[in-house]
This record gives C-alpha cells, sequence and structure tokens, in this order.
C-alpha cells in the first residue's frame, strides 16, 4: 500500500491542537512537507518544532477564520511564493453548544463563515494546483452529527450538514482531475472541546463532570474517547496515494456510536 507524501505540500487548519495537530504530525511522518494555519503565532511556532525537519520543509500562516477574505488573500500570496498545495486539511473550532432555540443569528452567521466560507475559499486557491500537479486531497474535519444530530448542539448540527453538503457536490466536480473529496466526522474525541461539552453538559444538568463523562461514555460500544492520533491516522490514509478512488464519502471514527450506516 502506497502511504507516501513526499514531496507533498499539505495545509493543515486549527493545527495547533487537538485533531489539527495530531494530523499535521503525521502527514509528517508519511513526508508530507506542512504549511500550519491558526491564529496563534506562538502556538503555531511550537508545533513547527514537534514536527522536526527530515529533509522536509515546515511553515505556517497566521490568519483568523472569522475573516474569510484575509485568510484568501493570506493563501494565495503564499502559493504564488511556495507553489502548489497538494493536501488541504479543513479544520477549525466548533461553536458554543446550545438549543437550537436559544441560538442568537449571529451564531449561525459566525459559525457558517469560519467553516463553510473558509473551507470554500481555501479550495478554490488550491484547486488549479492540485490539477496541474496531478494530485489532490481535501479533507474536511466535520463531525458524526451530519449523520444524526447531537442533542445539545443545534447551530454546529446546522452547519456542520451544510459542509457535508458542499463537500459532496465540490466531490462531483474536482472528480475529473483525479481530486478527491472526503469528509473524516470523529466521534468524542479527548480535545478542549470535549472537555467543554462535557462541562457545559455538567452545568447545565446539575450532575458532576465524572457523571457526564460517564452518560457519554455509556453512548459508545468501545467504551473509550478517542485519542486525537485516531482520527489523524483517518485523515491520512485519505491523504495518501492509496486513497485515490475514494472520493464524496463521510467517515466516522466514533468508536462505533453513530446509529446508523
Amino acid at each position: 500500500m502506497n502511504l507516501d507524501l513526499a514531496g507533498k505540500r499539505a495545509i493543515v487548519c486549527g493545527s495547533t491542537q487537538g485533531i489539527g495537530k495530531a494530523a499535521a504530525l503525521e502527514l509528517a511522518v508519511m513526508g508530507a512537507n506542512i504549511t500550519l494555519i491558526a491564529r496563534n503565532e506562538e502556538s503555531l511556532k511550537r508545533v513547527i518544532a514537534e514536527l522536526g525537519n527530515k529533509n522536509q520543509s515546515h511553515d505556517y500562516i497566521v490568519a483568523d477564520f472569522s475573516r474569510p477574505d484575509e485568510l484568501k488573500e493570506k493563501v494565495e500570496a503564499y502559493i504564488l511564493k511556495n507553489g502548489a498545495i497538494n493536501i488541504l486539511v479543513n479544520n477549525t473550532g466548533g461553536p458554543n453548544g446550545g438549543p437550537i432555540v436559544n441560538a442568537k443569528l449571529d451564531e449561525f452567521t459566525d459559525t457558517f463563515t469560519r467553516h463553510l466560507l473558509c473551507n470554500h475559499v481555501l479550495v478554490q486557491s488550491v484547486m488549479e494546483g492540485m490539477k496541474s500537479s496531478g494530485y489532490g486531497r481535501i479533507i474536511n474535519i466535520i463531525s458524526t452529527s451530519v449523520k444524526m444530530p447531537l442533542k445539545g448542539l443545534g447551530v454546529s448540527n446546522t452547519i456542520r450538514a451544510a459542509v457535508a453538503n458542499w463537500a459532496k457536490t465540490l466531490s462531483f466536480e474536482l472528480a475529473p482531475f483525479g481530486i478527491t473529496v472526503n469528509n473524516v466526522l470523529p466521534g468524542a474525541t479527548l480535545t478542549g472541546r470535549l472537555s467543554s461539552i462535557l462541562e457545559t453538559k455538567a452545568s447545565k444538568t446539575g450532575i458532576t463532570l465524572d457523571e457526564a463523562k460517564q452518560l457519554m461514555l455509556a453512548e459508545i460500544p468501545m467504551n473509550r474517547f478517542a485519542d486525537p492520533a485516531e482520527v489523524a491516522n483517518a485523515i491520512a490514509f485519505l491523504a495518501s496515494p492509496a486513497a485515490a478512488y475514494i472520493t464524496g464519502i463521510n467517515i466516522p471514527v466514533d468508536g462505533g456510536r453513530t446509529g446508523c450506516l
């Protein structure tokens, strides 16, 4: 199986922590040159140091996903200077939880901007280089909520479903160029976001944090949370030459939690 990414350039978004960082580390192990994108420069520098430099070239772009026009400008300037991007991992933090009936309009528009619009800006920036280089992988980190909406995550359920349908449509249009578009759907993963969700659940229901944790674990057949590296493994496979004929799909990485095919 060909998993070699030597000579490939990968953009990994939201890559200073959690799943994004784990994906950057795994893609680097496979030989890719990594370009990190996040808004905290000091955190970006720390991850660059962890990536190492085994005849590879790693760097970063400081950008805020609440400003898609600025993101577009910075990424296009980077590509003009450094050449084509072969792999794009779209990933950014999810919105706050809460019932959808209580959601404010700006929660929807902010999340739509940071997730769908920024994904779209990045794809438009990298796709010509993917076509000309003959190698393109677009991987979107979404949520299992695109298959089964999750209680208490109204805004996230709504916007992530839009991203999934955007990606499926995109896969039809880019497949003739050999560019694949796939979605990885993490379940409960040991990240800062999971901690935040558990704390919110505990405070709103009057139970302890450990009780909230046990209630969530009871829904997972494997009875444990995912390590970010386990989600990164799925991302890395989809980025590899071995996944050339896989496109337009959603892959849950959730320990069997999602109750549908």
